[in-house]
Order: C-alpha cells, then sequence, then structure tokens
C-alpha cells in the first residue's frame, strides 16, 4: 500500500487536533528516517525535479546517500556532492510507494519531486521549496537556522542566546523563529508553553531558558524517535485530549478545566499561526507585551 507522509499535512486547513502531524522538527526527522529506509544506498532509475528552476536536471544514476534535516528542512543527499533541498511547509508531503507501484494520475500534477529506483520510490508532492545544490554549500540554504533539538550537533547553550539576544521579545514568537532553534513549530511552542507554565506572551528575560529547552528537547526526541508518541504531548491518545492547549480553544484544559483561550498571533499569516493556552495554569505577568 502506498504512503503519504506527514499524513493530512497538506490539506490547507486550520490546524486542529484532528489535522494529523503538522510539520514540525519531528515530523520531518521521522520523514528523512522514513525516505532512508526506503531509499538510501539505492540508485535512481529516474530522478525528475518539476520547477522551473531545475526542470532540465537529470538525477538518474545517483546514489542516494542518505536523508539528514535541520528544523523543518529535509536534505537529500546524493552522489556526485549534490543536495535534493526541500521543505514541506504547511501543503507539502512526501509519498512512498513499493516496487511497481505507481501514483493515481491525479495525484500527478501535483508532483514536484519523482524518485524512482528499480525498488521503491518517492514522490514530492506540492512542495513549496526544492532546491537542486551542491553539498559543500548547503550553508546557503540552512546555515541560517538556529541550533535542531534532533541533531547530534544540538547546543542547548547557544540556543539560549540566542533567544535570550532581545531579552523584552515575547516567548512564543522567539521560540516560533528558526534562527533562535530550529524545530519548533506552532504546536510544540503552545504546549510548551503550558507545560513549563508560561503565559505566551512572556519576555523571554522572565523565562528560565535551560529549563524550557531542557524539556522541549527532551519532548521533541520522543515524539520523533518512539512509535506511537509523535505529537502526543499529553501521553493520552484519546481524539481531543492528545495535546494540552493547541487545537482546544472553547474546551476545559485538561489539568485545571478553565476554558481555553486563543487569539490569532498574525493577521492574514498564511500559516495560520494561532496561540492558545489556559489562564489559569498559564496567568498573565503584569509586565508581558500581550498583543
Amino acid at each position: 500500500m502506498d504512503q503519504s507522509y506527514p499524513p493530512r499535512a497538506g490539506d490547507g486547513t486550520r490546524y486542529d487536533e484532528d489535522d494529523g502531524n503538522v510539520p514540525e522538527g519531528d515530523t520531518v526527522f521521522a520523514l528523512a528516517r522514513r525516505l532512508d529506509s526506503a531509499m538510501r544506498g539505492r540508485v535512481l532509475t529516474h530522478g525528475e525535479l518539476r520547477v522551473p528552476a531545475h526542470a532540465t536536471a537529470d538525477l538518474a544514476d545517483r546514489t542516494v546517500l542518505e536523508h539528514v534535516t535541520h528544523g523543518k528542512h529535509l536534505l537529500t543527499r546524493l552522489s556526485g556532492d549534490l543536495t535534493l533541498h526541500t521543505h514541506l511547509r504547511m501543503q507539502g508531503s512526501w509519498t512512498v510507494s513499493r516496487e511497481g507501484k505507481w501514483l493515481p494520475r491525479s495525484v500527478m500534477p501535483d508532483v514536484r519531486v519523482v524518485l524512482r529506483t528499480e525498488g521503491p520510490a518517492a514522490y514530492g508532492v506540492r512542495l513549496p521549496v526544492v532546491e537542486l545544490i551542491r553539498t559543500g554549500d548547503e550553508d546557503q540554504a540552512v546555515g541560517y537556522l538556529g541550533p535542531d533539538p534532533l541533531r547530534t550537533d544540538w547546543d542547548a547553550t547557544e540556543a539560549a542566546r540566542r533567544l535570550s539576544a532581545d531579552p523584552g521579545r515575547a516567548l512564543v514568537a522567539a521560540l516560533l523563529d528558526q534562527r533562535c532553534v530550529a524545530g519548533f513549530g506552532n504546536l510544540w511552542v503552545n504546549e510548551l508553553c503550558f507545560l513549563r507554565g508560561h503565559f505566551p506572551w512572556t519576555p523571554v528575560s522572565d523565562v528560565d531558558l535551560g529549563a524550557l529547552l531542557k524539556l522541549g528537547a527532551r519532548a521533541l526526541t520522543h515524539s520523533a524517535t518512539v512509535p506511537g508518541a509523535m505529537q502526543v504531548t499529553t501521553g493520552n491518545k484519546r481524539k481531543g485530549e492528545q495535546h494540552w492547549v493547541a487545537g482546544r480553544a472553547g474546551r476545559p484544559c485538561l489539568r485545571c478545566g478553565t476554558t481555553i483561550l486563543v487569539v490569532d498571533e498574525v493577521p492574514n499569516d498564511p500559516e495560520r499561526r494561532r496561540t492558545w493556552w489556559c489562564p489559569h495554569c498559564q496567568p498573565e505577568p503584569a509586565n508581558s507585551p500581550r498583543p
């Protein structure tokens, strides 16, 4: 059976708890492991990039060396010092098919990357970022990103330094800034604020960043590597109870029963980021820069 990943990541709807795995650092990390399992070490019999900038690129006869991630960015390294850099954002997904299986014709117009081998094949669907670069030049694509908790070079001290560079900045905004920490998306930012008891717009200067980053790194790693744990922040897989606050506006807090509140973070934001919180478990400090 053909399988897509991440599930329902590109349906274009506003996020709530029913939208499956929102593309964040953990889902992209798990995607890389899945693609590695299917494609690593295999020679491409057909490699096509259906984007104007690389429409003439022919990746046939290149070997898939590995898939690595930095935050929400996926790097597919190929032989010959080439890297395919892609990003899912909110609408993209990857599908891996078994030998002899093909995508339905109705899906093919949305395919941006075709990587076929004599065995499995991988298709990048509706990917908003498709870039072919030299492997030695990967920093040009991802070098601006902050430390990533899922990478072996994770540096919590550097992440804390970047987060604290603007002491008055709201915590939720700083955590979403991939230049500070790479991999935390809207779901994890909201859940971490709840778990640490922080009002989302608390100035970063008032936060124990070391403790928050330690929890965030542990949670993201657990989500990415433990079967069945993907973005289940409460430990409860029951529908509507997988998250503490994200997607639960108007519902009772699972901890205290207070109604969860929500505001739109940025009007007309194409990614439709929203901020949820429990006013009892995350009390508002007097000096918070609330929007």
